[in-house]
């Protein structure tokens, strides 16, 4: 069953034992009142025919002198409450008078009375007793007690016939199912359509689910309510944001590390195949010294090409621990260290490098830090032309230290990508001078341990400035 049908279900059955329950509640609430009000009425109406007949009979001597021609006291009652009765008369209302052993002295009830008749029983002096009996499809209330006339015991019953409250009581019924029948249709042709719109963003972010789980992660759910399936809903749009973003994350991931893959694939194979190639030209060749020599000459530079790609790999693998204790260390200190190391480089072409600037201290790593200036020096070195200058400026206020050579430069479409694994720009310089690209890749990793950030500007035969700013 679905989630709207059930809401439909539940509150139509909800309205109907509610509906029903409050109907007959009042529908009896109003009848016991109206039959306490008839009870009550004819209570006083019997007080009233009961002191009426009271007062209308003769008594003791008085009674004889009236009545000479009447032989006894219970015709003399008879006439007297035959003569009220017709003073009196009321179609709906029945009086009897019993006399001793329950001798019918007076009775206008016309109709059959059962054998058993409770308010008859146990009565007592100055005390009244009803009952409500249903007879012949009727409702009829007996009111009863004991009258002493003349030192003699009657037994005085008035009846009224009190039909027309239950048979109220029945058209109230009959008029309710009537309207309950009308307000359910009502009820459950609006609570369908209720239920539908209720449910619609549920139907919507069910139908979202199931396009996302077919891949589309773009997915959006547009809900205009402001209540909790509207919270549900916005709630919904940022997970599917965020899967999407991951899943844009991962697949550029993968395709990143399957160029990573290829690229490396790539480096090891050309190496590698001038490796065998030469040694099996030596193998399979007579012995000529210079060939020889030759022969071991490339075996060795394309082996120091394998260990320094190598060494490349193990400081990425380095970088990825992620376990690193930072000392704080002046930023110049380290920089005069690497100029000490790059030495032989600056001298072979006869470069300048030129340190200005304040020092500053910063937390680091400082052997990765050393990594960090040497391939960024090291690449400036390698970019810039003979008997030229390359600049090391650290900025004290800004935390920032800038490299700048005077080289070759960097087209503008090859900047956004040279922190990327084997990426080459110069494919030949770079294969002269053993790289393999995963310098500036290395650089980006050191320097995001340290929460810095780079900023390249390049120019094609004006150089290349590279700022690496420090956040404290």
């Amino acid at each position: 069953m679905k989630f709207w049908q059930k809401i439909y279900v539940f509150s139509l059955l909800l309205f109907i034992l509610t509906f029903n329950f409050a109907g007959v509640l009042i529908i009896e609430k109003f009848h016991n009142e109206a039959l306490k009000r008839e009870v009550n009425r004819c209570l006083s109406e019997h007080l009233s025919i009961y002191s009426g007949i009271n007062l209308s009979i003769p008594i003791n001597d008085t009674l004889r002198r009236y009545s000479r021609n009447i032989s006894s006291d219970d015709e003399i009652l008879y006439n007297s409450i035959n003569n009220y009765y017709k003073r009196n008369n009321d179609e709906n209302v029945y009086i009897e008078i019993l006399g001793e052993n329950n001798k019918n002295i007076f009775s206008n009830i016309n109709f059959e009375l059962p054998e058993n008749r409770e308010e008859l029983q146990s009565l007592e002096h100055n005390k009244r007793q009803y009952i409500i009996r249903d007879i012949d499809n009727n409702s009829y209330i007996f009111v009863t007690n004991p009258i002493n006339i003349n030192n003699k015991i009657y037994t005085f019953t008035y009846v009224r016939n009190i039909s027309e409250i239950y048979k109220e009581k029945k058209d109230q019924y009959i008029f309710f199912f009537n309207i309950y029948i009308l307000v359910c249709v009502i009820f459950m042709v609006f609570m369908y359509f209720i239920s539908n719109y209720i449910t619609k963003p549920i139907k919507k972010l069910t139908e979202a689910t199931k396009r996302i789980s077919e891949g589309n992660f773009s997915e959006k759910v547009k809900v205009n309510s402001k209540d909790e399936l509207g919270s549900l809903a916005k709630n919904f749009n940022l997970m599917a944001e965020v899967v999407d973003e991951k899943i844009n994350e991962l697949e550029k991931n993968n395709i990143e590390k399957q160029r990573f893959i290829n690229n490396l694939t790539h480096e090891l194979k050309t190496p590698l195949t001038s490796i065998i190639g030469y040694a099996d030209l030596l193998r399979t060749t007579k012995y000529n010294e210079e060939i020889f020599i030759d022969g071991l000459n490339f075996i060795y530079k394309e082996g120091k090409s394998l260990e320094k790609l190598s060494f490349k790999l193990m400081d990425l693998i380095l970088l990825n621990k992620e376990d690193f204790k930072l000392e704080k260390q002046s930023i110049k200190e380290i920089t005069l260290e690497v100029k000490g190391l790059l030495i032989p480089k600056l001298n072979k072409k006869n470069i300048n490098l030129v340190i200005k600037g304040d020092d500053f201290e910063l937390m680091m790593e400082c052997t990765l830090i050393r990594v960090l200036l040497s391939n960024l020096i090291d690449n400036a070195i390698q970019a810039s032309s003979p008997n030229s200058e390359v600049h090391v400026s650290i900025n004290k206020e800004k935390y920032e230290i800038e490299i700048i050579d005077f080289g070759i430069g960097i087209a503008e479409n090859h900047l956004d990508k040279i922190f990327e694994p084997f990426y080459i720009v110069d494919k030949a310089r770079t294969r002269e001078n053993n790289g393999a690209g995963l310098g500036l890749s290395i650089c980006k990793g050191i320097l995001d341990i340290h929460n810095g950030r780079f900023k390249v500007q390049s120019e094609v035969t004006k150089g290349t400035s590279i700022k690496l700013t420090f956040n404290t």
